[in-house]
């Protein structure tokens, strides 16, 4: 029996070492860090794990989304949640003086805020703005705005402004029907190189007087209605169905109680049947695609000539009659295409199927009836406005104001007969209107939007006559 020891076995081979890795480095040991140490805890207590992830952060998730522009929002290139608060921050801080400190009407961003927030939403609602628009192509015009339901508005535009001087020979103003435009809409003030700028020249409620023979004694429009002129009782009497009834009858009497305009101010909006009809026939007809017509050889003296005898006219026009033809016409419009890689807002909307189907902007109801392009006309109602004829030596008849509208004024305060436009006024253009808001001018608003080399549209005159 082998009493000896059992011998252990025999060690096993040594790895073959690695040939890359210096024999120093075999040394080297790693140990886990201990849970109590707070050598590496950053200051705010965040984990010692997040330490290197904190180092180079994801920019884009940390870092807060640009805001988006006036123009973006006033466009549709880019949405926002509240736009009453967007632009009262954005034109707050482009108010030139305060509110009162100067002889040019103004309405406070408080007031502004608050006027929008008492009719938007309301079927109550009666908010107006007049917009003064510098267009490229169209030029010069002015947008008479008028709230038709919660989150809707009508809209004219109006080449020369409305009108302001009882004793023009020049009453009537072209007022051309547009698209239906969304009610936060009334709060833009701001400008891009496609479409110019955009400047609130007023804003404020409106009211829609009735509908009188001219037999009838004149109306006050400080009184009410009388009783056999009220509604029934089943139909709600808003300023929105007054508006839309009267939209129908293709003649609007209406007060503007702004804060520029004289008050009281009355305007009359009629639309003839002839014009109608032209303007139902025309937004029945299928657009066809437009065709560019190239030419192989053409001489620049010819191409002048053309250029020259189309300017000739167009000034003609505008020099004998009071014509507000929006629209551009064929060589604007490929002038324009020339500086620009796509036509602005207002004319890609006339390619839009849906947009030229419901005469109404993306957000908009069209729920008034509105066809786009008819020619409407504008005149001040001289005796709503306060004013009465008188005949001259000259056998001319004269308007001039009432005694009693004379007396009401005398008893207002100094400083609102101040702040007020007052008659005769005369709207005189881009270089002499300011914002009702902020104060400023058409080129201050095209400046603090960063916009760099705006070619306006030239030839616009003011009706001073």
């Amino acid at each position: 029996m082998d009493t000896s020891v059992p011998r252990k076995r025999p060690a096993s081979p040594r790895l073959i070492p690695n040939p890359f890795i210096k024999k120093k480095n075999l040394q080297w040991t790693l140990d886990a860090p201990s849970s109590s140490s707070q050598d590496f805890r950053p200051l705010d207590g965040t984990p010692p794990g997040n330490v290197l992830a904190g180092e180079n952060p994801d920019p884009s998730s940390s870092a807060p989304e640009p805001r988006p522009t006036a123009a973006a929002v006033e466009s549709g290139a880019a949405v926002v949640d509240d736009h009453l608060a967007h632009f009262s921050e954005h034109l707050a801080q482009f108010v030139t003086r305060p509110a009162g400190e100067d002889c040019v009407p103004r309405l406070s961003i408080d007031d502004y805020a608050a006027l929008y927030t008492a009719n938007a939403g309301s079927k109550q609602g009666a908010h107006f703005v007049i917009h003064q628009h510098d267009h490229p192509v169209a030029g010069t015009h002015y947008d008479l705005r008028l709230q038709i339901n919660e989150t809707s508005s009508v809209s004219w535009a109006i080449m020369y402004g409305l009108p302001g001087d009882p004793n023009s020979i020049r009453l009537n103003r072209n007022a051309t029907e547009t698209r239906i435009h969304s009610l936060w809409n009334h709060l833009v003030e701001t400008a891009s190189s496609d479409t110019g700028s955009l400047m609130i020249w007023d804003t404020g409620t409106y009211s829609v007087l009735p509908r009188r023979s001219k037999y009838a004694p004149a109306l006050d429009p400080d009184s009410g209605s009388s009783d056999d002129e009220s509604t029934s009782p089943s139909s709600p009497t808003t300023q929105q169905t007054l508006l839309h009834a009267a939209f129908h009858t293709r003649k609007i009497k209406i007060r503007l109680h702004g804060t520029k305009l004289p008050d009281p101010y009355v305007v009359y909006i009629r639309l003839t049947k002839t014009e109608d009809a032209a303007g139902r026939f025309k937004a029945t007809q299928v657009k066809k695609p437009a065709r560019r017509r190239r030419s192989r050889r053409r001489t620049g003296k010819s191409a002048d000539a053309k250029t020259a005898e189309t300017s000739s006219n167009e000034t003609d026009v505008e020099a004998n009659n009071d014509a507000d033809i929006v629209p551009a016409t064929n060589l604007q419009l490929l002038q324009q295409n020339a500086t620009v890689s796509a036509l602005e807002k207002e004319l890609r909307e006339l390619e839009d199927d849906e947009v030229r189907r419901t005469n109404a902007y993306k957000g908009a109801m069209n729920t008034i009836g509105s066809i786009h392009q008819r020619k409407w006309y504008m005149s001040l109602e001289r005796e709503l406005s306060g004013f009465v004829p008188k005949k001259a030596e000259n056998h001319r008849t004269i308007w001039q104001p009432k005694t009693l509208a004379a007396a009401d004024m005398g008893e207002r305060s100094e400083s609102d007969s101040q702040i007020r436009l007052s008659y005769p006024f005369y709207v005189r253009g881009r270089d002499f209107e300011r914002s009702v808001i902020t104060g400023r001018l058409g080129t201050d608003i095209l400046r603090d939007e960063g916009v760099d080399g705006f070619a306006p549209r030239m030839g616009w005159k003011p009706v001073v006559n």
